[in-house]
């Protein structure tokens, strides 16, 4: 590390120009006089100002620092933070908590080395604490104007519990929940705690960058997760009196029965956060324990809908275009439900859209809407299937046709007889990898010498966490960490975790994928009804990469770590 890393502060203050030497030194003699801190007695003497000071010391120890003047010492109003350091502590330590995610707390401190004062704050708040710097006078403001606005929020919310702050014991919750009238459990959904504490769970989750919330009800407590790049994450949750009453305002915003707790529910509503639409589909199942919720949110601004950043490499990406370049033909995606089939999907449909053509889409449900695609909702109730809606494409005349997924041995016909007559259709599988999407097809009835000659590509997926890349570093693994791994380079990457990725190490996700064109040998095999191991190992030998070494190929490149890639292609070399 460089010298200059250990200088005293006094000594910053000269190399910077800020003071000079004999004003160090007259600084130094009152200090040994008097006692104190170097800094303070500077700042007592007037030779430099409080915030020159601490711009230094942030500087030089490698913390942000913050100021009243640059809007950044404002607090997030919805996550709580008054509650998890008590107004008194704050302005007794000067410290000021700005926001937390997941078991990370922002922290603004004029004196970012006291070990103790972090300590006693990670005990505190049961979080790990990132402090930065601010000046003394600027934390003492803050705190002022922050607990002030925020103490209407803190009553309102504690006014959902019991006068006495304890929570009701379970077995008298629910005999009360269950005497509930239809209108006294609107009532309680619409009551101002129960509002914003919906509202902060939903603004949250946003903030973090969640796909899912979920909401569970379990005997003596609730448990709120949010899922964050693929994985999920425990959120301190609401008492678990206020389950009810937070199922049924969630309920009464997707539109759908709360006096039916009996049945699974599916619905939706929108909300609007800076100007950004946030779709959000809800799900309800009936659990032993009451409703579990999950709600599912769509960042249309945060969606890529570009096949060049979705992490395909240069060979895999050419084979995607050639094939959706063919007038007419069969292009399958494959993987897990999660894998990012539809957005692959949808960035296929942005690259084929064009005034002459005439695209027709059948989804369920209709994620994003797309400009110049006509895109169409199923509705099992009322008889519009995914079947029904191919047959009346037909009399459309469609160029490209997208069929959300393909579940059955109807919709499956129709789609090969679609391909076969010069149309080309997009559609999706359930399947582990690219080889097994034709005997799956084979398996639920469709005809080898159809599925030959209408199948152009089929792509499998997975989608991986991608290290942070403001904090990840290279090192040199240890042989028992590879676990069969077989890396060209003796280097990897890993992630420390920063304030930039909330200290999980991760940041976005990529896809990892095999991409398997259906040339003639291909077709052959299928004609010949062949195994999908021997589809696999022509296809290999014909230069398709595997899900395993795409994997590695991303190890290699410093994108995701060894352990990311064991996760999710153990077994399938």
């Amino acid at each position: 590390m460089p010298k200059e890393k250990y200088l005293r502060l006094g000594e910053l203050l000269v190399k910077e120009g800020l003071i000079n030497a004999s004003q160090l030194e007259k600084a130094m003699g009152v200090q040994r006089q008097e006692g104190g801190r170097l800094g303070e007695i500077l700042v007592k003497l007037g030779m430099v100002k409080e915030d020159q000071m601490v711009a230094v010391l942030g500087k030089q120890l490698s913390v942000p620092y913050f100021s009243l003047g640059t809007g950044m010492l404002k607090p997030a109003t919805d996550q709580g933070l008054d509650r998890l350091i008590p107004h008194d502590f704050a302005l007794r330590n000067s410290v000021l908590p700005l926001s937390r995610t997941l078991r990370s707390l922002t922290v603004a401190m004029s004196d970012p080395l006291d070990l103790i004062l972090i300590d006693n704050l990670r005990k505190l708040t049961a979080c790990e604490i990132n402090p930065v710097i601010a000046t003394k006078s600027d934390i003492t403001k803050a705190i002022e104007d922050f607990y002030g606005k925020s103490a209407m929020l803190t009553a309102a919310v504690e006014a959902s519990y019991d006068i006495s702050g304890v929570e009701t014991p379970s077995l008298e919750i629910e005999v009360a929940e269950q005497e509930l009238s239809l209108d006294k459990l609107i009532a309680r959904a619409e009551e101002a705690p129960v509002v914003k504490l919906v509202d902060l769970v939903i603004r949250q989750a946003i903030d973090e960058r969640a796909s899912d919330i979920h909401i569970e009800p379990f005997k003596e407590r609730i448990s709120l997760r949010y899922r964050i790049d693929g994985k999920l994450y425990e959120i301190p949750p609401p008492a678990k009196h206020l389950h009810l009453a937070i199922i049924s305002r969630i309920k009464i915003l997707s539109k759908l029965d709360i006096a039916e707790k009996r049945l699974p529910q599916d619905g939706a509503f929108m909300v609007r956060i800076d100007e950004r639409p946030i779709d959000i589909r809800v799900s309800t199942i009936p659990t032993i324990y009451g409703e579990k919720v999950v709600m599912r949110l769509l960042d249309r601004s945060q969606v890529i809908l570009d096949l060049n950043q979705l992490g395909f490499n240069a060979k895999q990406l050419e084979s995607i275009r050639w094939a959706i370049s063919c007038p007419y033909g069969l292009v399958f995606l494959t993987g897990p439900t999660g894998s990012g089939k539809t957005t692959t999907l949808y960035g296929i449909l942005s690259e084929v859209r064009h005034p002459t053509k005439n695209i027709v889409t059948i989804e369920d449900p209709v994620e994003y809407k797309l400009e110049g695609v006509n895109q169409v909702q199923v509705k099992p109730e009322i008889g519009l299937t995914f079947a029904t809606a191919l047959r009346s494409f037909l009399r459309q005349d469609p160029d490209v046709m997208l069929v959300g997924e393909v579940r059955d041995l109807e919709t499956a016909q129709i789609c090969i007889r679609s391909a076969l007559t010069g149309h080309l259709v997009l559609s999706t599988l359930h399947t582990n990898d690219a080889p097994s999407a034709v005997t799956r097809l084979m398996d639920i009835g469709i005809e080898s010498y159809m599925l030959a000659p209408s199948l152009l590509l089929i792509v499998a997926q997975r989608l991986v966490r991608k290290l942070c890349p403001d904090c990840k570093e290279a090192y040199e693994p240890q042989k028992e960490e590879y676990k069969g791994l077989k890396l060209k380079s003796e280097l990897a990457y890993r992630s420390r975790g920063c304030l930039k990725c909330n200290n999980t190490g991760h940041r976005g996700r990529s896809c990892i994928a095999e991409v398997m064109i259906a040339d003639q040998q291909i077709q052959g095999l299928i004609n010949q009804k062949a195994s999908f191991q021997k589809i696999r190992e022509v296809a290999r030998a014909a230069g398709m990469q595997t899900l395993y070494e795409s994997a590695i190929e991303k190890v290699e490149e410093g994108v995701i770590s060894v352990e990311e890639a064991l996760s999710v292609t153990l077994g399938a070399e």
